[in-house]
């Protein structure tokens, strides 16, 4: 995400830096081409305006002109001020009743249904007890997609085709009062554009229930359009937040840097892929950290914590310890670093991670293709890799698809992490490994 203007940004900095001390005119020149990279992001006028306006103001005084790392307190101005237009704190969901609703809201398309799945298992997973409700009567196949969705995840669905949204709405917080369910998450139904029915549907329901949050599910590849379109629902029923959905795709910056300064709504969950467990809360610090390529570590370790087996890497450090690792401990490895996600997002939240994205080093098939070749061997091969000769590397690759040359690059990269992992044992380290990113 934001690959072209961290880009930029990151080019404006370096150039800071190697500065000694800088002039008024090296910040005017600086601020000129940040100006420009926003702009280009598709962040709205108005908050490019507002935005370098502050910058300069803090940038051309002493606090900058008379420091020793000009450079650098520049790159703070910047990140505090970005973090500041996209809201400085983390803004956490609000339920006050029980069970708390929660309802979301958007255009057709914007990716509601799966962000309703996507924030049941999310919450799901922080100790509640969620229940997900089709109120999208309209959309062919929307109740039957959330259905399968609250199946797959094992969360209950409240569906009823022969009733009113308003009506449903209601029943789902009746039946959630009664089974102690203490969050409902209303899905509700969108249209190509903004249309009055839509409107007067919505306020019908939010009228009913009383929802605790009314959410907009915007898609982040719209830009600046999704910053109109968060204007236009929140003069009708007045927003609480925003889920910005898409923002691993293309999304160049612009509704993310633009919709907290322009409708004073805050995001609060941002969707980063497509499979059920990518939604992230959204941090505005840790955000900007990661617009000027200074990566988010903080949520890395806070998904490794949350979906990494803790056992396996205790287990791990100990034959690490005891230099016995092999390649069955080398394909465990693979596999719970894929748990983390794709590879690009791995490195997109490590500190100039996101310089890497798209090179050969960080070939999403060629993890594959090592994690087939591994599993195309027996237990035994995986133990004691001395066993594998000419004939059991030919049947190995058969077997995974692959050719023997690709079979000996996985086992030169074992035998290249095994000498690397012995100097860490024989210095005594315990604890909990890091996952390596292999290069194959």
């Amino acid at each position: 995400m934001f690959d072209s203007l961290t880009e930029r940004l990151t080019s404006v900095f370096s150039r800071l830096r190697g500065k000694g001390k800088l002039t008024q005119g090296d910040v005017t020149t600086a601020l000129r081409e940040i100006r420009l990279a926003l702009l280009e992001a598709d962040v709205h006028y108005k908050v490019v305006k507002d935005l370098i306006a502050r910058i300069r103001e803090r940038a051309v005084g002493e606090e900058v002109l008379e420091s020793l790392t000009p450079g650098q307190q520049v790159v703070k101005i910047v990140r505090d001020e970005l973090a500041a237009t996209m809201g400085s704190e983390q803004a956490g969901l609000s339920l006050s009743h029980r069970p708390g609703t929660i309802m979301l809201v958007g255009l057709q398309g914007s990716g509601k249904t799966t962000a309703a799945a996507k924030l049941g298992l999310k919450l799901k997973k922080e100790g509640r007890r969620p229940v997900l409700v089709a109120a999208d009567i309209y959309r062919p196949a929307a109740v039957e997609q959330l259905e399968i969705l609250g199946q797959t995840l094992e969360l209950p669905v409240v569906s009823d085709r022969n009733r009113k949204p308003a009506e449903i709405a209601a029943f789902a917080l009746d039946w959630a009062k009664q089974q102690l369910r203490d969050v409902v998450i209303l899905d509700t139904a969108g249209r190509l554009q903004i249309d009055e029915p839509m409107m007067d549907e919505l306020e019908e329901i939010q009228a009913t229930v009383s929802p605790d949050e009314i959410l907009l599910v915007a898609d982040a590849m719209t830009g600046q359009e999704a910053v109109n379109i968060a204007s236009a629902f929140d003069e009708r029923i007045t927003l609480t937040g925003v889920i910005l959905t898409k923002l691993d795709g293309d999304a160049r910056g612009g509704a993310a840097l633009s919709i907290r300064h322009v409708t004073g709504r805050p995001i609060k969950y941002v969707g980063v892929g497509e499979g059920v467990d990518a939604l992230e809360a959204f941090h505005p610090a840790r955000m900007a950290e990661r617009i000027l390529g200074m990566g988010d570590v903080l949520t890395l370790i806070e998904q490794a914590e949350e979906k990494l087996d803790q056992q396996k890497a205790e287990a791990l450090a100990q034959q690490i310890h005891k230099n016995r690792f092999t390649l069955q401990d080398f394909l465990e490895q693979l596999e719970e670093m894929r748990k983390l996600g794709p590879l690009s997002h791995i490195l997109d939240k490590l500190p100039g991670g996101a310089k890497l994205t798209g090179s050969a080093q960080v070939d999403e098939t060629e993890i594959g293709r090592a994690l087939a070749i591994l599993r195309s061997m027996t237990v035994k091969e995986r133990l004691n890799p001395s066993i594998i000769g000419g004939s059991r590397k030919k049947r190995i690759a058969r077997g995974s698809g692959t050719k023997v040359r690709d079979v000996n690059r996985v086992l030169a990269r074992f035998d290249d992490a095994k000498k690397a992992l012995k100097f860490v044992g024989s210095r005594g380290g315990k604890g909990h490994l890091p996952i390596d990113i292999p290069t194959m």
